[in-house]
């Protein structure tokens, strides 16, 4: 299964594939590491802008601590505060230890209606870089109603994180291609994934079997009273709609203004995610042949069917034949997906994939698909990792749920998958082999998935969203009995800040004034 995360644009690339010299400051804030500590107090360091309101009301017994704890700010990356909170290794058991999570904010510039928590999928996707791309394209009024809180979940990068491979071998990892046509190739594949978890469970011990949604959701809980607010308001794009909701469910009194922002269907298994991201990524990536052929210069020739088989060729040949580039690196074909998917997020990237597949098709090289999965990794070019966003998607995962691992059972759901998405439908298959060694259980689901008693929450959905469907959005709608349904006709993944202002007012009138969208309101 792939990432589900709101994905920002890769950098513009000079024609010959390497990364160019000025790169746009959203994609900047999100490849370059900057930390949120302070060696010692800044001179304007703060406490939390009001104390907790109900002195940690709402804690669960022996939480109260963490519920009524001050947080301190400090100035960090130029125009931010941030800070570190602590956090109960284990939501059923105060005496198990602590985490830390790492939260940043920007200021209310107006009159203060609370904290607005935002988060933006993965599971893995780092709040705190989400929170620092994204501001510049939040609204002004949004801006000036909220303290804005971006929080790296549990696991993820700057709190307490998932450890795995070292650098070299987490390359190798993502790199490792398996013929899973053949019962060699899925052994091959199934003795990948165990030594991965068997790393995971090494280096990183017991927090790895309490990185699950729940536990992040209760988290948020926490963080909405020591931040002092008597309710969450959120908003959430990609697998952060799953965090919102499950929020929702756990504590439906509690909820605020909640936007779920290229939704997930909270009633699905994995099995059918896999299945159903398969089918938005065909769809995508149909649109892209169709808008490629219909301009100058492109490598894709004949009919739009023509032009997906070309692009399958490319991801054969891959595995057959790894395509050089012009460093001392290969693009096996599981890189060249990751390059070819990363562009399938929004349309605005499209150029580069007719870039890297006119390079694949005409010259037989693969430097401009490295440089896309590499930017969808988090590798950097001396070979290190910005994020953990592999490690943590992968713990989550599996502790949220799990495919059927046996061989027959996966083979009969790859060959559906691939009849519905002949294309990249392979990649999507085989998912029970991901956590069919994963040391620790599935987590047990505490909540009603309707959370009947939550105030009114806006669900969004983008009509050929690769990662999350639309379909899926039309089903947490559908499960959530106070929801809204926004449906945004368009391309790419999620629709806040990127679509047009129809969708970007909507939801703002929605988070200040409290005014919710007509059910069913398209843009």
């Amino acid at each position: 299964m792939i990432f589900t995360h709101r994905r920002p644009s890769p950098p513009p690339a000079r024609s010959n594939g390497r990364r160019a010299v000025g790169v746009t400051a959203v994609v900047a804030a999100l490849l370059v590491v900057a930390g949120c500590t302070a060696d010692a107090p800044a001179k304007d360091q703060t406490p939390a802008d009001q104390a907790p309101t109900a002195s940690g009301s709402g804690a669960p017994e022996g939480f109260e601590k963490h519920y009524s704890q001050d947080i301190v700010w400090t100035e960090c990356r130029t125009e931010f505060e941030c800070a570190t909170v602590s956090a109960p290794l284990s939501w059923s058991d105060p005496d198990a230890g602590e985490i830390e999570l790492s939260i940043m904010r920007t200021r209310a510039t107006g009159d203060k209606i609370g904290s607005l928590l935002i988060n933006p999928g993965g599971p893995g996707g780092s709040g705190v870089d989400y929170l620092e791309a994204a501001a510049g394209t939040f609204g002004d009024r949004l801006l000036e109603a909220y303290d804005v809180v971006g929080f790296d979940p549990r696991g993820v990068r700057d709190s307490t994180e998932v450890e795995c491979y070292d650098d070299a071998e987490k390359d190798r990892y993502l790199s490792e291609d398996f013929d899973r046509s053949t019962d060699e190739g899925l052994a091959a594949a199934r003795e990948s994934s165990a030594a991965w978890a068997e790393a995971c469970a090494e280096n990183t011990g017991e927090l790895l079997g309490n990185v699950d949604t729940q536990s992040a959701a209760k988290d948020m809980d926490m963080l909405r009273a020591a931040l002092g607010d008597d309710q969450l308001h959120y908003l959430g794009a990609s697998y952060g709609t799953s965090l919102g909701a499950t929020y929702a469910g756990l504590f439906p009194e509690r909820t605020g203004r909640l936007v779920l922002d290229g939704a997930i269907d909270p009633r699905i298994d994995s099995a059918e995610m896999s299945a159903g991201q398969a089918v938005g990524f065909e769809n995508a990536l149909r649109a892209y042949v169709a808008d490629c052929q219909g301009g100058s210069g492109c490598p894709l020739t004949g009919s739009v069917d023509d032009g997906m088989q070309q692009v399958r060729d490319v991801l054969d040949q891959a595995l057959d034949r790894p395509y050089p580039t012009d460093s001392d690196r290969e693009v096996t074909q599981t890189l060249a997906f990751y390059g070819v998917a990363v562009t399938l997020y929004d349309e605005q990237n499209w150029s580069l994939l007719t870039q890297a597949l006119e390079e694949a098709i005409d010259q037989r090289t693969g430097t401009m698909l490295l440089f896309l999965a590499d930017f969808y990794n988090d590798r950097n070019a001396d070979g290190s990792f910005s994020t953990n966003s592999t490690e943590a998607f992968t713990a989550v995962n599996c502790l949220d749920g799990r495919s059927d691992p046996d061989v027959e059972a996966m083979r009969a759901e790859a060959a559906e998958i691939e009849a519905a998405a002949p294309t990249v439908g392979t990649f999507f298959s085989y998912g029970g082999i991901t956590c069919a060694d994963w040391p620790y259980p599935v987590a047990e689901q505490e909540y009603d998935v309707a959370a009947p008693d939550a105030a009114p929450i806006v669900v969004v959905g983008t009509t050929n969203d690769p990662a999350t469907p639309y379909v899926w959005a039309e089903g947490m709608a559908e499960a959530l009995d106070t929801s809204v349904l926004v449906t945004y006709e368009g391309e790419g993944h999620t629709a806040y800040g990127r679509s047009n202002s129809c969708i970007d007012n909507a939801l703002e009138d929605y988070l200040v004034d409290g005014t919710v969208p007509e059910d069913g309101l398209t843009c």
